[in-house]
C-alpha cells in the first residue's frame, strides 16, 4: 500500500450499518473528507454484498473478511492486519471503542497517534459466555487506552461512571457531544387517531429496554392511544428483540411496528408523535436518536442513566425516569405528551442552541489535528 491518508477511522461496523457509533464515525469521516482531507475508514465486511473498497460521501472504505460471529462481534482475522497497515500509513488514528481488536489494532498502528472515541463500555446479555467475551473485550479496550494520546467522550457524566475512567482521565480528555442533525419539519403521516402518540427510533436490541415500554404501554387505558416503533428489526449485532416485543404486544392494535424508516422519513416520524421514549436498561453515552427528537419538539422520557440523561438534563425538556420501571415510564409519558405547545417551542430551541452539529464537528477535527501535529513535532 503505498497511499497516504490524513486520517484513519477504525470500527467493526461502517455504513451502510445503522447504529449511533456508526453513525459518529461515519459524520467524523465525510466532514474530514470535506474539509479536504484524505480520510479512511477501516471496518469489517459486515454483509457479504459490500464491496471489499469502495469511497463512500468522499471516504476510502476498507473492509475485511468476516470468516465468524459471536454474539455481537465478528471475527475477521485479516482486521488487524488490515487496520495496522492504513494507520501506520496515515497522520492520526480514531480508534471506536469498545471493540475486541482494539488493543491489538493500536499496536499495529505502530507511531502513529491515537485519539480513542470511547462510546461506552461493553454490555451482552447475560450468561457465562457473555462475561467471558466482557472480560477479553475489557483487557483490549484498557490496552488501546494506555497507548492513545487523547480520548473523545460524550460527556463526563457517562465518562466518569465508566470502568475505564482511571485510563482515560490520565489521557489528553475531549467531552464532544455526537453530531446531531437538525431534521426537516414533517407531516404526522404516522399518525393514527387523535390520542397521544409515542414513538422509539432505533435499534431494537436487548438493551435499549423496549419489553419494558411495550409493558408500559399495556397498562395505558387509553384506547386512542398509540405507541410507535421504528428501527432495525433484522441485522442487529447481536440479536434484535423484534419477535420478542410483537409477542409482548400480543393483540394489542394500539402498538405499531414501523420498520426501519429512510433518513426523509425522521422529521414525518417527529411529526407524529407527542413524546419520545427512552428506556435503555443499559447505560448508553447520550443517545442521539433522542436528542434529534428534542430538536424537532418532541419531550423525552429516559431512563436516568449516566450518558443518556444528559440531554434531558441540560435542556429540561422531559422527565427522567429509574431504569426498568414500566409504572415510571408509563406516568410520565401520560404527563409529557400533555406539555402545550409553547413548552415545545422552548424546548426546542434549547436542544438546537446546546446540541450544533457545525460546533461538535468542528472540535472533532480540532480533537483529531492535535494529536497528529504534537507528534508530528516530537
Amino acid at each position: 500500500m503505498t497511499e497516504r491518508f490524513d486520517a484513519c477511522v477504525v470500527l467493526n461496523y461502517y455504513a451502510p450499518y445503522i447504529s449511533g457509533l456508526t453513525q459518529v464515525a461515519r459524520d467524523v469521516a465525510e466532514s474530514l473528507a470535506g474539509r479536504g482531507r484524505r480520510v479512511a475508514v477501516v471496518a469489517s465486511r459486515h454483509h457479504p454484498d459490500l464491496p471489499r473498497r469502495e469511497e463512500l460521501g468522499g471516504v476510502h472504505v476498507f473492509r475485511s473478511r468476516v470468516a465468524a460471529r459471536i454474539g455481537r462481534g465478528v471475527i475477521s482475522p485479516e482486521f488487524i492486519g488490515l487496520a495496522g497497515r492504513v494507520a501506520r500509513r496515515s497522520a492520526v488514528v480514531n480508534l471506536h471503542l469498545p471493540m475486541l481488536e482494539a488493543g491489538p489494532v493500536a499496536r499495529a498502528a505502530g507511531n502513529t497517534p491515537i485519539v480513542c472515541h470511547h462510546h461506552d463500555d461493553v454490555w451482552l446479555p447475560g450468561g457465562a459466555l457473555a462475561s467471558a467475551q466482557i472480560a477479553v473485550v475489557e483487557r483490549s479496550v484498557a490496552a488501546s487506552l494506555r497507548r492513545s494520546a487523547g480520548v473523545v467522550v460524550s460527556n463526563l457524566d457517562h465518562a466518569r461512571d465508566s470502568r475505564h475512567w482511571h485510563l482515560m482521565r490520565r489521557r489528553k480528555v475531549h467531552e464532544i457531544p455526537p453530531p446531531c442533525r437538525r431534521r426537516g419539519l414533517g407531516r404526522p403521516s404516522f399518525r393514527d387517531g387523535p390520542g397521544p402518540h409515542v414513538g422509539f427510533l432505533g435499534r431494537m436490541a436487548p438493551e435499549k429496554g423496549l419489553h419494558h415500554l411495550v409493558a408500559a404501554f399495556g397498562h395505558w387505558p387509553d384506547p386512542e392511544a398509540r405507541l410507535l416503533l421504528a428501527g432495525e428489526e433484522s441485522g442487529v449485532a447481536g440479536g434484535g428483540v423484534a419477535a420478542e416485543l410483537r409477542r409482548l404486544a400480543d393483540d394489542d392494535r394500539r402498538v405499531r411496528f414501523l420498520g426501519r424508516l429512510d433518513e426523509a422519513e425522521f422529521g414525518d416520524f417527529h411529526a407524529s408523535i407527542d413524546a419520545f421514549a427512552l428506556p435503555s436498561v443499559a447505560e448508553e453515552s447520550f443517545g442521539i436518536t433522542q436528542t434529534e427528537a428534542l430538536m424537532a419538539g418532541v419531550p423525552v422520557v429516559a431512563s436516568d442513566l449516566p450518558g443518556m440523561r444528559v440531554p434531558v438534563r441540560t435542556t429540561g425538556f422531559g422527565e427522567l425516569v429509574p431504569a426498568g420501571s414500566p409504572e415510571g415510564l408509563a406516568a410520565a409519558l401520560r404527563r409529557v405528551c400533555a406539555w402545550g405547545d409553547e413548552r415545545r417551542v422552548r424546548g426546542a430551541e434549547a436542544a438546537r442552541d446546546t446540541y450544533s452539529m457545525e460546533s461538535t464537528l468542528e472540535s472533532y477535527a480540532e480533537a483529531l489535528d492535535e494529536a497528529a501535529d504534537r507528534a508530528a513535532h516530537r
